[in-house]
């Protein structure tokens, strides 16, 4: 897979989605809302990568993780 690959997680005590990448060093942001999140990650990593003189690549691979823990009856 030749892009960025994004980790979206769930943050339950602050309860934001996080987005951080290994292939993008210093890709740290947060949103209540997922689809926002991404939207900032769109506009932020490619300043950032141009800054960290990161490889060009074409595409970015959103992965999303997210846990809830339900109490069954």
């Amino acid at each position: 897979m030749k892009g960025y690959n994004i980790k979206l997680a769930w943050d339950d005590e602050a309860k934001v989605w996080m987005a951080t990448s290994d292939d993008i060093p210093g890709l740290i942001l947060e949103n209540e809302s997922a689809d926002k999140l991404i939207q900032r990650v769109m506009l932020a990593a490619p300043e950032i990568i141009k800054l960290n003189g990161v490889e060009k690549r074409q595409d970015f691979y959103f992965h999303c993780d997210r846990h809830e823990r339900v109490a069954l009856a």
